[in-house]
């Protein structure tokens, strides 16, 4: 399997295929590769003629330049990952300066205070950075379907508007959160993390599953004040935040309505590594 690096060479490859029948899906990552991001590989590959993996670290998106530099990069063992789900998989591997030449900044979004809470409060910049390489990537791929996984959810929130905006014709498809055994999101910076804590991450599932359970008799201060008190009594990991929040408009929660779609929200640091996760809680 060998790796489309250039704007030029995805171009050629793609325009080679235009006019053959069947959808284009693209699966947008920044590698490290793990079953959570094969499991929206397969879901695109089944409802796909052809698909696209882009394996791209953006810089953009990292308002802290350690966090950058800790980030894993293994293009070869992301490569035998998806060589065995299929062969047939078109990967895009670019260059930072092939994507963003000698201008490595990102452009600057509204998305009606979607980017403003959660991530964005904490991160900032963050989603001006996932919505430019995204801006990139739609352009240059033009899919019919575009993957993202739901435990960046917010992400997703905001890659669905920016599409909407840019009247992208793509389909922005959320697929659900892969777990470790323990109930730990996947995610690459798991592999970051000593064996013992990775193992003592899924208080992390564990409370927001109890905050779930919680959520159709309390309130959201009571829950709040649950979950706080659970992350207290483990002193190596640290609670950044815990937001419960409208599912389409990421308003945080005053008073329930019973209309509205409401998911909890968390971010923690484990031996200095960001992991964050969200469930559905009704």
């Amino acid at each position: 399997m060998k790796p489309i690096f250039d704007k030029k060479g995805l171009h050629s490859f793609l325009s080679s295929d235009k006019g053959k029948p069947g959808t284009l899906g693209l699966v947008p990552t920044m590698g490290a590769l793990h079953q959570g991001h094969l499991s929206l590989v397969r879901q695109a590959l089944s409802e796909n003629s052809k698909v696209v993996v882009s394996i791209f670290v953006n810089p953009t998106q990292f308002n802290n330049p350690e966090d950058l530099e800790k980030y894993p990069k293994t293009l070869e063992a992301d490569l035998a990952l998806l060589k065995s789900v299929s062969e047939e998989i078109i990967v895009f591997a670019p260059s930072v300066s092939e994507l963003y030449s000698l201008d490595i900044s990102s452009k600057s979004y509204s998305f009606n205070g979607l980017d403003k809470v959660m991530e964005g409060a904490f991160r900032e910049g963050h989603f001006n950075g996932v919505a430019t390489i995204v801006e990139i990537l739609l352009t240059l791929v033009r899919p019919d379907k575009a993957y993202f996984g739901e435990k960046d959810f917010q992400q997703l929130q905001i890659v669905r508007k920016l599409a909407d905006r840019l009247h992208f014709p793509v389909d922005i498809v959320g697929c659900p959160i892969v777990r470790e055994p323990n109930g730990l999101a996947m995610s690459s910076r798991n592999q970051l993390l000593s064996e013992s804590i990775r193992q003592r991450a899924g208080i992390i599932y564990k409370t927001l599953h109890a905050a779930q359970c919680m959520f159709g008799t309390e309130n959201a201060t009571k829950i709040i004040e649950y979950v706080k008190g659970a992350f207290h009594k483990e002193p190596d990991i640290e609670l950044e935040y815990f937001q419960i929040a409208d599912t389409e408009t990421l308003t945080p929660l005053k008073r329930k309505q019973e209309n509205l779609k409401y998911r909890g929200f968390i971010a923690v640091y484990a031996e200095g590594i960001r992991l964050i996760d969200n469930i559905a809680l009704n």
